[in-house]
């Protein structure tokens, strides 16, 4: 189901440091941009990096869960999204054509019948089962949504991005989520369930005791991360740790957005530990529990803006940050270029 993942080039991040403290500029002046750029640099194994080509996979599905009332909006919610992502009118759309990312949206579990345009239609059920109850999909699904995934990288790797943003919609997902990296981390989900969608005081109070059900019916100890993900879908969530194992199992850095994103990536790491190498944090979101997730994984996040919306926005945000640094990195002229004194 996976591949081995490859090593990143120190001997090219060394020349692009080196490369950084000769720029006309004291050193470290251009602080995480200069990070930003050498880290590029021992991912695409040359001393200046490409150009950034980013391609956006949005990953839809619905949650049994949903039932317990444990978002703000109904389950319906999600396939109506869907029509918003497809038509391009949704936040991820609208960021997608201000970045000019390649950009797909595919249905992996909305509940519905339908086949929309613009949506690759690639369900593996009508949404998972009540984690709350039982195991939320089979070991099999699993499989099948991550394979989903990991064909949809492939796929826009061959047509030359470099640069990979999974987002999601699913009504339900952030109790999936919390589930998944309670799990995942041995966290107290008291630290890790939030609001959501937008749920009061009481609302944030039941969800959170639906999670606490859900994970005491499962040996968390003796679980693989796979069975853990059975167990707590869902369907969209397994589809981006696809889309992440495989992208790092290609050399192609992926940029990681919100909370359900993080749960994804927790998931690629305990399938394969090498894949955080390849993993940039965009944002940290206003969700209870990110920034635990993203200590986890040893990734610092670029920025905080209270974001809390999914779907990609925040890694879609935070992309031009990336850009700019590397274009800093391969257009400034070194001291030498510009004759300019360098007496450090």
């Amino acid at each position: 189901m996976t591949s081995a993942i490859p090593s990143v080039d120190e001997k090219h991040y060394q020349a692009a440091r080196a490369r950084q403290d000769q720029l006309i500029k004291p050193t470290g002046a251009l602080g995480r941009l200069e990070d930003i750029a050498c880290w590029f640099a021992a991912r695409q194994g040359c001393e200046i990096p490409a150009e950034l080509q980013p391609a956006i996979a949005v990953f839809a599905a619905d949650h049994g869960v949903a039932a317990q009332n444990v978002s703000a909006y109904p389950a319906a919610v999600t396939r109506a999204m869907l029509s918003s992502l497809a038509n391009g009118q949704a936040a991820i759309a609208v960021l997608a054509r201000a970045i000019n990312a390649t950009y797909v949206v595919v249905d992996v579990g909305v509940n519905s019948n339908d086949s929309q345009t613009n949506v690759h239609t690639e369900r593996i059920a009508p949404g998972t089962k009540d984690l709350s109850m039982q195991s939320a999909m089979t070991l099999q699904q699993a499989e099948r949504a991550i394979a989903t995934g990991q064909r949809h990288a492939t796929q826009v790797i061959a047509q030359g991005a470099n640069i990979l943003i999974a987002g999601e919609v699913g009504i339900g997902n952030t109790t999936s989520a919390a589930c998944l990296i309670s799990a995942l981390t041995q966290l107290d989900p008291g630290m890790l369930v939030g609001s959501g969608t937008g749920l009061d005081a009481k609302g944030r109070a039941h969800k959170l005791e639906m999670v606490k059900r859900a994970l005491q019916r499962v040996p968390l100890k003796s679980s693989s991360a796979m069975q853990l993900l059975s167990e707590f879908g869902g369907f969209e969530i397994a589809a981006m740790t696809g889309y992440y194992l495989q992208a790092a199992s290609e050399g192609i850095p992926v940029l990681l957005d919100g909370y359900i994103s993080a749960a994804a990536a927790l998931l690629a790491a305990g399938i394969q530990p090498a894949v955080r190498e390849w993993m940039l944090a965009s944002h940290q979101s206003a969700e209870l529990g990110h920034a635990l997730a993203l200590e986890r994984l040893q990734l610092k996040p670029l920025l905080s803006l209270g974001m809390r919306l999914g779907e990609g926005s925040g890694a879609a945000v935070a992309f031009p940050l990336l850009q700019t640094a590397l274009r800093l990195h391969r257009e400034m002229a070194t001291f030498a270029e510009a004759s300019v004194p360098n007496n450090v």
